[in-house]
Formats: C-alpha cells, sequence, structure tokens
C-alpha cells in the first residue's frame, strides 16, 4: 500500500482534510509548474505555442484510463465535456434519456436541455432503500411499456455519497437496448480503476481537480472511435485548423487549449499519479475511509460493500444538525454536506492523526446539537 505522501503537500498537521471530492489541494511540485506558467505570461514575447505541452497532458490523461491519446479531447470543465457529448448523441422524438436522481448538475443539465431540443424525456432514476443504483438503472431500461433509451448518463458512483453504480453490469444491457452510454467519471478517475475498454462507453469525461490533484478548468473527453466524427460544440482554430475538423476526439478540443498554467499543473500532477500507480492510491484510499468508518461506528456509516473505497457517506442519526461542517472547520476538519450527507473524501495527504481528529471533532460537535 502506498505511504502517506503528506511531505509533498503544505497541508498544516492541524487541519484534517478530508473533502478531496470536492477540491483537493495541490501537491507543492504541481503548485510550483503553475507558477511557473503563470510567470511565463510575464514575458509573453518568449513564449513559444507549440502542441507539446497538449499533446503530452492528452497522453497522460489516456493513459489514465487506458485509452489512445487520438481519443481524447481537451475540455475546459464536465460540463464543456457532456456538451459536446449530447451535442453528438442525438435522441429520437419520444425516446427516453436516464440518469440517477440527485446526480450533480453537470451530468444533468445537458441532457434536460437535449431532451427539450429533441422532444424526448428525461428519466431521473430513483433506488429503493433497500436497492442499488446498479439494480435501479437495470430496471428503469427493462421497464415493461416505456419508451425505447437514447442515452444513459452515469457515474460510477453516486457523487453524494459514494454508492456504487456497477457499470459492468449495465454497459451490456445499455448496449442491448440500442443506447448510448456516457459516463461522468469526475469522482472516480485517479481514485480507482477505469478503464475505457471495459465499459466502452461512448463517450467518457473527467477532470483534474479532485482526485487528481491538478488545477480547476481542466476536464478531459474521452470519444470512442466511431464518435469521433462529430461536430463541436466550439469550433476553433485548434479543432478546426485551416477550417478542415481534426482527426479523432481532437476535434472536440477546446479554445485557448494552450493553457500556461492549467498544462504544466496536469503534466506535474499525472507525473503523480503514475508514480504512485492508481491501485495504490486506490488501496490507500480504501484502508483510509475503513479506519474512518471504524472510529465513527453507529454514526450512520454505510455497508462497505455498497460504496466506492475512497468515499464515505455519512448518514447521521437524527439527520444533518445545521452549521456541522462548518463547526467541523473551526476543529481543523473538512468535509462537505452533499444532500443531507456527511461526505468524506480522504486522499494520499492523509493519516491516523486525520482520522482521530475526525472522529473527536464529529463526536464534540454531536453533543452540541
Amino acid at each position: 500500500m502506498l505511504d502517506c505522501q503528506r511531505d509533498l503537500f503544505d497541508i498544516p498537521r492541524e487541519v484534517a482534510y478530508l473533502n478531496a471530492a470536492s477540491f483537493a489541494p495541490i501537491p507543492r511540485a504541481v503548485r510550483l509548474a503553475g507558477e511557473a506558467g503563470a510567470a511565463v505570461k510575464a514575458t509573453p514575447w518568449r513564449i513559444e505555442f507549440g502542441e507539446a505541452p497538449a499533446e503530452r497532458v492528452r497522453a497522460a490523461a489516456a493513459a489514465m484510463i487506458g485509452a489512445a491519446a487520438g481519443d481524447i479531447a481537451l475540455a475546459g470543465s464536465i460540463s464543456h465535456a457532456m456538451a459536446n457529448a449530447a451535442r453528438n448523441l442525438p435522441a429520437a422524438t419520444g425516446s427516453r434519456i436516464i440518469h440517477l436522481a440527485g446526480e450533480h448538475s453537470s451530468n444533468v443539465l445537458v441532457w434536460e436541455r437535449a431532451a427539450a431540443t429533441a422532444g424526448a424525456t428525461v428519466e431521473a432514476v430513483a433506488r429503493d432503500t433497500q436497492a442499488s443504483w446498479t439494480e435501479a438503472v437495470l430496471g428503469a431500461l427493462a421497464r415493461p411499456g416505456a419508451a425505447p433509451v437514447a442515452v444513459v448518463a452515469l457515474s460510477p458512483l453516486h457523487w453524494t455519497d459514494g454508492a456504487l453504480v456497477d457499470i459492468d453490469r449495465i454497459a451490456p444491457a445499455v448496449r442491448a437496448a440500442g443506447a448510448a452510454l456516457v459516463v461522468d467519471a469526475t469522482q472516480a478517475v485517479g481514485a480507482m480503476p477505469v478503464e475505457v475498454a471495459r465499459w466502452r462507453p461512448d463517450f467518457l469525461a473527467f477532470p483534474t481537480y479532485k482526485w487528481l490533484l491538478g488545477s480547476y478548468n481542466l476536464a478531459f473527453l474521452y470519444a470512442a472511435p466511431h464518435r469521433q466524427s462529430g461536430t463541436p460544440v466550439e469550433p476553433n482554430g485548434y479543432n478546426t485548423p485551416d477550417g478542415t475538423p481534426a482527426q479523432g476526439a481532437r476535434r472536440y478540443d477546446m479554445g485557448e487549449r494552450n493553457n500556461l498554467v492549467a498544462l504544466p499543473m496536469a503534466e506535474a500532477a499525472f507525473a503523480l499519479a503514475a508514480q504512485w500507480g492508481t491501485a495504490r492510491v486506490a488501496a490507500r484510499l480504501a484502508w483510509l475511509t475503513e479506519r474512518l468508518a471504524e472510529a465513527v461506528a453507529g454514526l450512520g456509516v454505510p455497508d462497505p460493500a455498497g460504496r466506492a473505497g475512497h468515499i464515505l457517506g455519512l448518514r447521521l442519526p437524527g439527520g444533518m444538525p445545521d452549521g456541522l461542517t462548518e463547526r467541523l472547520a473551526a476543529a481543523g476538519v473538512h468535509a462537505a454536506n452533499r444532500r443531507g450527507v456527511l461526505r468524506l473524501g480522504p486522499h494520499v495527504y492523509n493519516d491516523e492523526a486525520d482520522v482521530a481528529r475526525f472522529a473527536a471533532a464529529l463526536r464534540t460537535a454531536l453533543a452540541a446539537r
């Protein structure tokens, strides 16, 4: 298992940051890369724009999901990436677009707009408290008499609490239904193995600012080979050079692609990710969430079989007290309230001391309510 990497970060000992699922701190090397990139802008006459930084980052992003570099487009955000996916997955009038109930807006709003434009309907699949998201989605796909399915837009785990969505089981059913599969892997890539060869999605997107420890405003869109002849939502000089669409997924690249700050930061972050290895990172995060669960046993800890290894969502007895995350923050513990769930997202900089600080702060805060 990977050792704690706290010495690579500027995180004070009195801070227990358990919110990587929202916004991860960056390692020192990533910060320095960004600062060096910003310094370049101070002397723009020395800048040599070229393909190398973007292409190195594209290749590194592809390696994270077992794809080829030509299958990856550079995007400004997940919503930007999903807009390209929706633009190139037209839904027939009367068809259904399926996503998870309570899903993040980046993987909802674009489908609502696409459905409204096409005369399709959006179905937000809810799960019974005794069932899994996987069974709920499979049930929606196979429901007798339901309208045909055009698109199924999913995440490998629910963003609010880490509940697993078994895309290994769902993907074949999506294909059997003649629908397209779109995966928002925001809460997955970097923290758990993701292989496009296994899921065979039409499109898959992920950013750098969470589990990959990179900058904001940079994301990646995987486009399956049969989805690489579409139309970008943002035609620009990079994806349409000389008026001709670029080859492969590059045709979906964002404008102003050669970001002098975000690309060097991503390159430094990907280098660390490659050095650690996703499997070792995943093992450490699973170990941390197990320690967190043990430390707060009896406080709404979910069944480990139904959740991802890197996120622990607590449904506290009696519900989420008002101001709980603020009281935790005052004690140096940082977590998130996501729709009434206390969501914990540890990363490689966390250790046993952070677990102990969280458990003590939580019990103190709950005792005061």
